[in-house]
């Protein structure tokens, strides 16, 4: 594994070792030896998008990192909350030792503090809360929903590179989508959300490199609302969810 990948599968190991759940994600359940012997091209461009790249990188704590957080569909009620990532200077000074407020009330997702950060963590969280609600709402086992979403980045991830409005200027973005379930031969048994669409937006333009995340569950007709359609946004940036499944606006 190249000297830059290293540290980046280190911090992520860290991040698991805080919260075990998210040891199943991408770069994270390797071993010493396994890290030692990788190389580079062992990740797909997604992986390297999602889990290898310093998001937090040049960043000055203490600062806070806002995101909003919408739930829409006819499935269920409703949902408009917030995400803050709250970054401190880790024990040596640098960047970061983070904490989020991951949404509030009933829909509040408990998470440890990050000793050291270096990724934004607010991508594997917002993923951890998104498998735990597939299991709620299908009584699937989340270990099988992680398992999904891990192989459709290695493998079938759609990259692209972009341009999106960002705090009143346009700026340079890649866009990862995933259809983890499209062609999982368990797909009969959630029938009903095994069309669920995922796109990460990524911008370098954003502190900490989160432009969006949004999933989306198309209605049972054309043109019907969707299911379920969520997102997280960061503060100054402009929905992705129509952007899912092709369909690409100006």
């Amino acid at each position: 594994m190249s000297a830059a990948a290293s540290p980046a599968r280190r911090q992520w190991l860290r991040l698991a070792a805080a919260l075990p759940a998210l040891a199943a994600w991408p770069a994270l359940a390797a071993d010493a030896a396994a890290d030692a012997a990788s190389a580079p091209a062992e990740f797909s461009a997604a992986e390297r998008a999602l889990f290898v790249e310093p998001h937090l990188a040049g960043l000055k704590p203490p600062l806070e990192l806002a995101y909003r957080f919408s739930r829409r569909g006819s499935l269920e009620p409703d949902l408009d909350d917030r995400v803050t990532l709250v970054l401190a200077a880790n024990a040596a000074g640098g960047c970061c030792r983070a904490q989020a407020r991951f949404l509030s009330g009933a829909e509040q997702f408990e998470l440890p503090e990050v000793e050291d950060a270096q990724g934004n963590p607010v991508i594997l969280y917002f993923l951890e809360r998104d498998v735990r609600e597939m299991q709620r709402r299908t009584k699937g086992q989340s270990g099988y929903f992680r398992k999904r979403i891990r192989m459709a980045v290695a493998q079938s991830a759609t990259v692209r590179e972009t341009m999106l409005p960002y705090a009143g200027r346009r700026v340079p973005a890649r866009e990862v989508e995933i259809a983890p379930y499209v062609d999982d031969p368990l797909r009969a048994r959630f029938q009903g959300l095994a069309d669920k669409r995922y796109l990460f937006t990524l911008s370098p333009a954003v502190p900490g490199g989160v432009y969006a995340i949004a999933t989306r569950v198309a209605g049972p007709a054309v043109g019907a609302p969707p299911l379920v359609a969520e997102e997280l946004l960061a503060d100054g940036a402009t929905t992705t969810l129509a952007r899912l499944g092709g369909l690409r606006p100006t």
